[in-house]
């Protein structure tokens, strides 16, 4: 078991302890007041009641995500309790020995988990999110550099290195353990970076986003392994646009997966540029399907010869429309969890571009260099320079050729 769930079991194992020890206790006093052929049968009736409540209430989906165990304690608390009250006079020591032994207990775990040595639910469900984003870029990196790239002589070149092919697979069987972590991160306190009342439900909603996009990767995994030895004439045309999806889609990812690592707004700018892109090549595509229609109503081009490569497209494109939604999905997680903004672009990992140089002109405008002919003929040495737009001219001293001048 996870040791992030220690706060939230000694917290259900308390409260349903100190619940059901009080009840229990009362129903004991309560018992009392039939008469000694009566408190069996009143004890016996309270058992079933009670038992049978917490039993329905655990069926319901909210409660037995999150107080599942605690239900479970209380039915066993109490029903020691009430029948242990039956056979022994000290009920209030009984009970009281029970809470002290299971808060005790409690605390111990508390402070060695939340203090001695921490391990945080929601760091680690943060940490999965981004990771499982990454994996996805890693792959379409992969698939886009592999599958699509031809040599001289028609021949698909040997993919060097395949480990990309594997990397979607746990994210496919992530589900269990993503709605384990955000229920246990919602027992715990603030810390770091994640608030008190962190939106953990916003990250299960990318890692549904995120299987969904796994599942159309396990789709194009299946035709690169069955990729044909000789590339058609389709399959060239379609190259270019099909490795731009792949590439700029990966790129996309990339931007994400760092803006929830660092916790900073995701980079519009960046994210959007890429994703336009990507859908700029989905055009690109169904503009030589288009021309490619009229060859197939003429019976000069085989469709069972262009059917793969059509379908690795098609499957591209439900990949970018899945992208598209998750960034939507960043997006709110940003403004729900106070992202930072993010200082410089140039921290972006999928965007290698060197920062901006520090001296940058600051007039836009174009230079033209403005000579008096009268100047040049008397010998002066004065050159103007004037700024169209800018409003703004500078003069100085400089050698000029009356040649060039005059010219």
């Amino acid at each position: 078991m996870n040791k992030s769930a220690t706060l939230s079991k000694c917290l259900n194992r308390g409260f349903a302890t100190l619940t059901a020890g009080a009840l229990g206790v009362g129903a004991k006093y309560f018992a009392d007041l039939f008469g000694k052929e009566g408190e069996p049968i009143v004890l016996g009736i309270l058992v079933f009641t009670l038992g049978a409540l917490g039993t329905f209430t655990r069926f319901f989906p909210h409660m037995k995500r999150r107080y599942d165990y605690g239900i479970l304690i209380f039915v066993l608390t109490f029903s020691m309790v009430t029948v242990s009250g039956y056979r022994v006079d000290k009920i209030l020591e009984l009970a009281h020995q029970r809470l002290s032994t299971i808060l005790i207990g409690a605390a111990t775990c508390m402070i060695v988990s939340l203090i001695v040595c921490p391990v945080w639910a929601g760091e680690d469900l943060h940490k999965l999110i981004y990771t499982h984003l990454e994996k996805l870029a890693n792959f379409l990196e992969g698939f886009g550099s592999e599958y699509f790239i031809f040599s001289e002589n028609d021949e698909i070149v040997k993919a060097s290195n395949e480990g990309f092919l594997g990397s979607y697979k746990t994210v496919l069987n992530s589900k269990a353990n993503e709605e384990a972590l955000a229920n246990f991160a919602w027992w715990e306190p603030g810390h770091g970076s994640f608030r008190l009342r962190h939106p953990w439900k916003q990250y299960l909603k990318i890692g549904v986003l995120a299987r969904e996009c796994a599942c159309h990767l396990q789709a194009l995994s299946g035709y690169f392994n069955s990729k044909p030895q000789v590339p058609s004439e389709f399959q060239k045309k379609i190259e270019e646009a099909c490795t731009k999806m792949c590439i700029e889609s990966s790129k996309v990812l990339k931007e994400l997966a760092f803006s929830i690592k660092t916790m900073t707004q995701p980079s519009s700018s960046a994210a959007e540029i890429h994703l336009r892109h990507s859908k700029a090549a989905v055009d690109d595509f169904k503009s030589i399907l288009a021309a490619t229609e009229t060859l197939l109503l003429s019976n000069k081009l085989d469709l069972l010869e262009i059917f793969p490569a059509i379908t690795v497209a098609s499957v591209l494109i439900d990949v970018i429309n899945c992208i598209d939604k998750i960034s939507e999905s960043v997006e709110d997680l940003s403004v729900q969890a106070h992202f930072k903004k993010a200082k410089n672009k140039e921290f972006s990992s999928s965007s290698p571009e060197k920062p901006p140089p520090q001296h940058q002109l600051l007039h836009r405008g174009i230079v033209k260099p403005v000579v008096d002919v009268d100047d040049v003929d008397s010998g002066g040495d004065f050159v103007a320079i004037e700024i169209c737009g800018g409003g703004a001219a500078v003069a100085g001293k400089a050698e000029v050729n009356p040649a060039v001048v005059k010219k």
